[in-house]
């Protein structure tokens, strides 16, 4: 387990609850998990355990009701929305299940795109881009569209997105479940070489064990607690069950 001071995630005491009509509804409770750098943790856990509302929270695109999370040293619960967008930029790869690519660019622009957000000139912003469709294996298809690749190859060029502003972390929700198995398994390799020899943090959601043991850790959630947080190969076969 990582020491607070060289966590690049520190969450403690989080708790989410969503306001309605009947009343609050909590979803998170007294979730504390520390992720050091250079980690690559799976978080499992079946439909409603909170899952995704603590990606979103991982992700600065939500925000805890109580309890503290520090992003690679920045207290989140103090910044603005600007500064928290620039946080986000500097610190976060993201990839999404659905690849969430722009039909009508190309593979270099959809992968370019992060950068426009941080005011790289144009030229320089393509060179970085065909940079990462290499580093992903299609340095090859910078002109072509993502309809004229395959899914797998579609979820190549999320992760070369993702990749553009050299992110100290990798936030993947999902991100093998449009893909058939042996795609998946592809996926999974190329974000352990980026763990492994790029020494960046990884941190995804899956329901699937297999996936799931690519992973050194697992953190498994249950009724929006934390029930298991620790190595795979200690984790209780319950703990890998796949989920809905």
């Amino acid at each position: 387990m990582a020491r607070a001071a060289d966590a690049v995630i520190r969450i403690e005491h989080l708790d989410k609850e969503y306001a309605t009509e009947a009343g609050a509804v909590p979803v998170l409770k007294d979730v504390s998990v520390t992720v050091a750098p250079g980690e690559f943790v799976a978080i499992m856990g079946p439909s409603g355990s909170g899952k995704s509302t603590f990606m979103n929270i991982l992700g600065c695109l939500d925000v805890a009701t109580r309890g503290r999370y520090v992003l690679n040293g920045r207290d989140v619960g103090t910044l603005d929305k600007d500064e928290l967008a620039h946080l986000r930029n500097q610190v976060i790869g993201f990839v999404f299940q659905g690849f969430n690519l722009l039909p009508r660019a190309s593979l270099e622009d959809n992968v370019a795109l992060p950068l426009i957000y941080r005011g790289t000139p144009r030229s320089e912003r393509l060179a970085r881009a065909r940079e990462m469709l290499a580093k992903v294996g299609l340095g090859a298809y910078p002109r072509s569209h993502p309809n004229q690749i395959s899914g797998g190859q579609q979820q190549r060029v999320a992760i070369a997105r993702a990749l553009v502003n050299q992110p100290k972390l990798i936030l993947a929700d999902e991100p093998t479940g449009n893909l058939d198995t042996a795609t998946s398994m592809e996926i999974m390799a190329l974000f352990t070489e980026l763990n492994e020899r790029d020494g960046i943090t990884v941190v995804l959601v899956t329901h699937e064990p297999d996936i799931a043991a690519v992973a050194h850790r697992l953190v498994r959630l249950t009724d929006g607690k934390v029930i298991y947080d620790g190595p795979l190969e200690r984790a209780a076969p319950g703990h890998m069950e796949k989920t809905p």
